[in-house]
């Protein structure tokens, strides 16, 4: 029903992609300015409006990168309370710079973490508050267009691939199909563990990528669960019966995943980047209590956990875990991606 009825709203998409073509035309043609840096930046973006595994794959690469280079990432802190550039550190709360830049600080405190809704300023101020910076991943910054990064990774949803989908508000994306040719590397994302090579190079025709361009498949693979203040992981047992916290973009493969390891599920959905209050706190333990099973547990994702982790005395005695999630290369190509990204940083000469 919802979707026939964003259907009707198709007149409003052509009004909207027209004003996006223009946009990106004035770039095209150099009337509006993009400025490069002499400096890897590695963009992560994707043509829709969210839920296509920006985070984790953030989250990968750091993971490969920060062994061998001095790694940054910036975000423009979306929902934050503060305004202006900002680097984390130990007093920094998700307030301060949003929960998914808070998700990043907290797993990998050894890393820049830095926060800016101009990232043509935040950029400098990085590299000078932290020169022996050197890779900078720009998180979600595909469309930011005044800022030229040299490798462009566009991610694209197995199930809702950009070429499927249609733009705002009929559809869910807020970028024309063909921006699609500015990026390097394309990931289709939430892939099925089972992507035959058929199936593959179905897809990847109908992406119909340029020959420049590099195409990925991965997977979402959870990880055991750990406790959200405690920081232990746990099993926790496939006959639990589970309460959801879930404020993210895209929630199915998370549910198919509950649906498939766990007794039962009730969800309490809030919208994306939700800030949790002492309300939703109440409800959260109104629907804990309803759940008639001596065998039963909290669970949340981690991009909601920074936004709950200030109810450390609330919610202290309740079983509360979080579940990780990543992203897996299929067809092992995981060395093939990684080198690339590898051989686009030491093009810069860098000191590593």
């Amino acid at each position: 029903m919802l979707k026939s009825f964003r259907y009707l709203l198709f007149p409003l998409s052509l009004i909207y992609g027209a004003i996006v073509w223009f946009r990106n035309f004035l770039f095209d043609k150099n009337i509006l300015k993009s400025s490069g840096f002499n400096f890897p930046l590695i963009c992560v973006g994707n043509l829709a409006t969210g839920g296509t595994g920006k985070t984790p794959m953030t989250e990968y690469l750091v993971t490969v990168l920060q062994s061998k280079y001095k790694t940054a990432t910036l975000s423009r802190g979306y929902k934050r309370k503060t305004k202006g550039f900002a680097i984390a550190d130990e007093r920094t709360t998700a307030i301060d710079i949003g929960d998914e830049p808070m998700q990043f600080h907290q797993k990998f405190p050894h890393i820049t973490v830095a926060v800016g809704e101009e990232r043509l300023v935040a950029i400098p101020l990085i590299l000078h508050e932290r020169p022996d910076t050197q890779v900078i991943i720009l998180d979600d910054a595909f469309q930011h267009r005044s800022v030229r990064a040299g490798l462009n990774l566009l991610l694209t949803d197995y199930k809702n691939l950009y070429t499927r989908d249609l733009l705002l508000p009929a559809g869910d994306l807020r970028d024309i199909k063909s921006s699609s040719r500015r990026a390097d590397i394309i990931v289709v994302t939430k892939c099925t563990s089972d992507l035959s090579e058929v199936e593959k190079n179905e897809l990847i025709e109908e992406l119909d990528p340029l020959e420049n361009q590099k195409v990925f498949f991965t997977e979402i693979v959870y990880a055991q669960p750990y406790h959200l203040f405690t920081k232990t992981t746990a099993p926790v047992s496939s006959a639990a019966d589970v309460l959801l916290l879930c404020g993210i973009a895209n929630p199915k493969p998370l549910k198919e995943f509950l649906t498939k390891h766990f007794h039962s599920y009730d969800m309490i959905k809030y919208a994306d980047h939700h800030i949790f209050t002492s309300d939703d706190l109440k409800e959260i333990r109104t629907q804990f209590e309803k759940i008639q099973s001596s065998n039963k547990i909290i669970l949340t994702t981690e991009k909601d956990a920074v936004r709950l982790e200030k109810f450390n005395t609330e919610l202290s005695d309740y079983p509360i875990y979080v579940l990780p999630v990543s992203h897996r290369f299929l067809f092992d190509e995981a060395e093939k991606f990684n080198q690339q990204i590898f051989q686009f940083i030491d093009s810069f000469n860098t000191n590593v």
